[in-house]
């Protein structure tokens, strides 16, 4: 019994060891890793897809509770992820040690980033795109109705919620998974995101043109950019075929149901007030 004892005793020994010089070995391969502010590339791309996908689920359940319909709140066209989830969550987290000092520090940084985030995404969809996203019109305190006062603060909470609760979970479960197989299917999720951007940013800008085309809508600041686009609409039948099947109304429509113009005159036009004959959600509960 004693000798079996200090076999068990000596494997005990020699299992610490190994898991010592292992830690050690990823500690070192960490340092020599390029990282921000404590992350590696995989890891900082491995919070773009989870923080996404959750950011649409958060945003689903949103539009549940305040319209009571199930609808599309994602980015693009055929993924299911809310993109300025994925990019907050990396602003967010990729932070000095300075902002995770306390929760007030983390508030203020959270309150901060998550505005201009807000604040450029909007600017560049309606710059490029010529499409309002959202817009905090109604709410008090707003900047352009690009961003108010009341979801600065959400961002602020959601920050100290992310760092204390969210992350260290997500962590646990990624470190669960073998590196491999975490590393070979980040690389193939982030091919699909890729390809499905583009073809997300095309079928945005040709389904903008169509409505412009058959409704003559009189959108600010579109006449430059859209004069391209409406040559290949309007001169090339095939490409207006593939367009019409592909990227039909009810197809944008149900992907991108929130999404407005604004016209020559400073209002405010709802696209699924254009398209009355489509419903813009998929399922209504109340």
């Amino acid at each position: 019994m004693d000798k079996k004892l200090v076999k068990e005793e000596d494997a005990k020994i020699q299992k610490n060891e190994t898991d010592k010089k292992e830690k050690k070995s990823r500690e070192k391969k960490k340092k020599k890793q390029f990282t921000i502010f404590g992350y590696d590339m995989w890891r900082i791309t491995q919070y773009f897809i989870i923080y996404s996908i959750v950011g649409c689920i958060i945003e689903t359940l949103y539009g549940l509770l305040t319209k009571g319909v199930i609808e599309s709140r994602q980015s693009m066209l055929y993924i299911p992820f809310c993109a300025i989830y994925g990019v907050g969550a990396i602003l967010l987290l990729c932070v000095p040690k300075a902002a995770k000092k306390n929760n007030w520090t983390l508030f203020i940084t959270g309150f901060i980033i998550g505005s201009l985030l807000e604040y450029v995404v909007s600017w560049v969809g309606e710059c490029i795109f010529h499409i309002k996203w959202w817009d905090y019109s109604e709410f008090p305190l707003n900047i352009n109705g690009r961003i108010c006062v009341i979801f600065s603060i959400f961002w602020g909470i959601l920050t100290i919620i992310l760092h204390k609760v969210i992350n260290p979970a997500v962590d646990k479960i990624i470190e669960k998974i073998p590196v491999k197989v975490m590393h070979i299917s980040t690389v193939i999720i982030i091919i699909f995101i890729i390809i499905d951007f583009f073809v997300s940013s095309f079928a945005l800008k040709m389904f903008s043109t169509r409505l412009i085309y058959n409704y003559d809508l009189k959108v600010q600041g579109a006449e430059d950019y859209y004069e391209e686009y409406l040559n290949m609409y309007q001169n090339n039948e095939n490409l207006r075929e593939f367009v019409d099947k592909c990227f039909s109304d009810e197809i944008m429509l149900k992907t991108f149901p929130n999404i407005k113009f604004t016209l020559q005159n400073g209002n405010i036009l709802w696209v699924k007030d254009i398209l009355i004959d489509i419903k813009p959600y998929y399922i209504k509960i109340f």
